[in-house]
């Protein structure tokens, strides 16, 4: 999962995504955060020379830089207008963008205690940056000016879409205030922007020093691929001769799948669904209480009921009420499905004498699996390497979009990891550059968990045609010298996500940088989409060889991984839901006296949440919602576009060409991908299946109702 791309730190808010622009040439400076970006491709960033002293100073400077661009806008003399105002703030803030580019990989992929040191210090100060944007009364005035006028005189469709998305930004972020509660605001945001640093520290280092080590008689039912990465991960924490389980879902998982130890799997259960929850001084229970508070406030201050009200009056969902709508009309098919999975799980855990516990869910699954589908998950990893389904991806992306990844040489393009690798990314038919592909597959000291994808350089034309740099990260175990990367089924799904935000950003066809933005409850919708394809024959069939013996993968064990694929849904659906309810109850309701652990008890007891699996993500560590705003109260954005997904999946599954008829892939491609936030969502989707997406083919793809005839 991830989050849209942006060069800015969530803590910054959404309106900062108006002014972080395209790389233009500014004046020349000896620190490489603001240096214009040169070399091939329309310039990229200098990764290898960014040394973490430069950054308070790099950061310090942008932010004043920009601000006088930004106060050169608010006090032009001339009559507002939408080139000199709405038009000249979306030219503004290049060196910025730069800086910020930089900021965001030390931030994610390459942070150090230094550096954590630092973006604690800078905290306070992008937020007091931010306020005094959308506080700029004049600026503010020449906005609502032309938005005005506009209302009666519309403007083209996409400028009128910009001016629409400025507006709403500034009016849902105080600039509509009076004096008072203006400098109030703008102290709340900067006592959020603490906190959300805090929260996002206090979770790394959990993730970092929660580690389980494991001697050799503790290896049983492990996977050898597994056993010799941790084996290479112990000895780089300098525990040769031991085997390292880390603290991160890419290690966890397979842990919990594969280990007969069951004290062992406990271990690592409570290591990672405790983080950020253990009672010591990295603990971010206060910190969240703090966070909603603070979040309340500020939008009464404004005047609406509650924060979820206040954020989703632009999303798709508009209302709360709609997200619980849909989140709670899934949950009881959800709930009941689990009840079915651990009943089948519970008649093999008799044998072993205990009684399912959540440390037990995914090892008595995968018996399960083995048993109802003769399916081995380990067997169809041996046919999951990362190299070839990072081909398996360009293959899917030249049949779609027309795509073609080409390796760059090593050392043409710098890059900040040496795991990382760069393709050039060109139209097949024209040969025309479009951009390039950063991936960065491992996971590291210092290096965020999960999966997400982002952007150093977004598309854009008003002022000249943009290229786009993308980059898809993961956190896979890297392997011992020499082994293949092996992945699960469910990793390579992730892997397919991310790759279709990338794609989201290289198919952009918008004139104004702004118009990348994404509305929050639709941009996982195209990523999501693209999952679909790794299942595709002609990918199963090209793509899918054994590691060791380079034969394609046997069509007897493809026909159960498609018999399967509704297999354990109950445990996905539930545990993610019931992480969107939690998000969306927290922020409907009182935080005056919260305490966070009852709170998500007695949540999760209301719900009659099922004892055997906890939420994916618990809200000490619900990093999506409490490092920073991208994705509070809108977690549920996953499953409303996931019914938005399955609805375009039976579209192409229904067509003469399947998942690659050229027809509907060109509909895709024009409606839903390169328009990003040029065109409403509701209607960009009329336009490529001809009326709303139906929620029936959700619940028919989650195997929760009849399939289609």
């Amino acid at each position: 999962m991830t989050k849209p791309s942006t060069l800015v730190p969530i803590m910054l808010g959404l309106v900062i995504t108006l002014f972080i622009r395209c790389d233009h040439p500014k004046e020349n400076t000896d620190n490489t955060l603001l240096r214009p970006w040169s070399g091939p491709f329309e310039g990229v960033p200098a990764f290898d020379q960014v040394k973490v002293e430069d950054v308070e100073e790099a950061m310090r400077s942008a932010m004043a830089s920009h601000l006088e661009e930004i106060e050169a806008i608010a006090n032009d003399k001339a009559p507002p207008t939408f080139d000199n105002t709405i038009l000249a703030m979306e030219s503004s803030g290049y060196e910025l963008e730069r800086a910020f580019a930089y900021y965001g990989v030390l931030s994610r992929n390459e942070s150090t205690p230094e550096f954590r040191a630092i973006q604690k210090k800078l905290a306070p100060e992008f937020a007091d940056y931010r306020s005094k944007i959308i506080q700029n009364e004049k600026l503010f005035k020449r906005i609502a000016s032309i938005y005005k006028k506009a209302t009666k005189d519309p403007l083209e469709a996409d400028r009128q879409r910009l001016l629409e998305w400025t507006y709403q930004t500034y009016e849902m972020s105080g600039a509509g205030l009076d004096k008072d509660k203006k400098s109030r605001y703008a102290e709340i945001n900067k006592e959020l922007s603490e906190l959300y640093t805090s929260f996002s520290e206090n979770v790394l280092h959990d993730e970092e020093n929660y580690i389980t080590y494991l001697t050799e008689d503790q290896l049983g039912g492990l996977p050898e691929d597994f056993v010799k990465s941790s084996a290479q991960m112990a000895k780089d924490k300098g525990e040769e001769g031991k085997y390292a389980v880390i603290n991160t879902r890419s290690s966890m998982d397979p842990f919990l799948t594969f280990s007969t130890e069951r004290n062992l799997r406990k271990q690592v259960w409570e290591n990672y669904y405790s983080r950020g929850d253990n009672e010591d001084e990295y603990d971010n229970k206060s910190i969240i209480s703090e966070i909603l508070k603070l979040r309340h406030e500020r939008v009464q201050l404004l005047g609406y009921e509650n924060f979820a009200a206040w954020r989703l009056q632009n999303r798709m969902a508009k209302t709360p009420k709609n997200a619980l709508y849909l989140l709670e009309t899934i949950w009881p098919s959800a709930i009941e499905r689990v009840a079915e999975e651990v009943a089948d799980m519970q008649l093999i855990a008799n044998q072993d004498q205990i009684t399912i516990a959540p440390w037990d869910y995914r090892y008595y699954a995968e018996k399960v699996r083995q048993k109802k589908y003769d399916l081995d998950s380990d067997e169809v990893k041996q046919y999951l390497q990362l190299d070839r389904l990072t081909d398996a991806m360009h293959y899917v992306a030249g049949r779609l979009f027309f795509y073609d990844f080409s390796p760059i040489e090593v050392g043409k393009v710098p890059v900040f990891n040496e795991d990382v690798k760069v393709w050039e990314v060109k139209d097949k038919r024209t040969g025309k550059h479009i951009g390039l592909w950063y991936l960065d597959p491992f996971a590291r000291p210092g290096k965020r968990s999960g999966a997400w994808a982002t952007t150093y350089r977004s598309y854009s034309n008003f002022d000249g045609e943009k290229n786009v740099l993308a980059s898809n990260n993961s956190n896979f175990v890297k392997p011992a010298p020499g082994e293949p990367v092996l992945i699960t089924w469910d990793d390579a799904t992730t892997f397919f996500h991310e790759f279709g935000h990338a794609l989201h950003f290289f198919a952009s066809n918008v004139r104004y940088p702004t118009l990348n933005s994404g509305v929050r409850d639709y941009t996982e919708f195209q990523s999501q989409l693209l999952e679909r394809w790794l299942s595709t024959d002609e990918v199963i069939d090209q793509f899918l060889v054994h590691h060791q013996t380079g034969e394609p993968i046997p069509d007897d064990l493809v026909a159960k991984i498609k018999n399967a694929a509704t297999f354990n849904q109950g445990f996905a659906t539930t545990e993610y839901l019931a992480s969107a309810l939690m998000d969306l109850k927290l922020h409907m309701s009182d935080p005056k006296d919260i305490d966070i652990e009852s709170f998500e008890r007695e949540t999760l007891k209301s719900l009659k949440m099922p004892k055997e699996l906890p939420m994916r993500h618990r809200t000490p560590h619900f990093s999506h919602v409490f490092s920073g705003e991208g994705y509070a109260t809108a977690y549920y954005g996953y499953i409303w576009a996931d019914v938005l997904t399955a609805d375009a999946a039976e579209a192409f599954a229904e067509s003469p060409g399947g998942f690659y008829d050229e027809q509907l892939a060109n509909r895709l491609v024009e409606y839903l991908f390169a328009p990003r936030n040029s065109m409403d969502p509701v209607e960009a989707y009329r336009l490529f299946r001809g009326r709303d997406a139906q929620i029936d083919a959700l619940m028919r793809a989650r195997g929760f109702a009849k399939t289609n005839d």
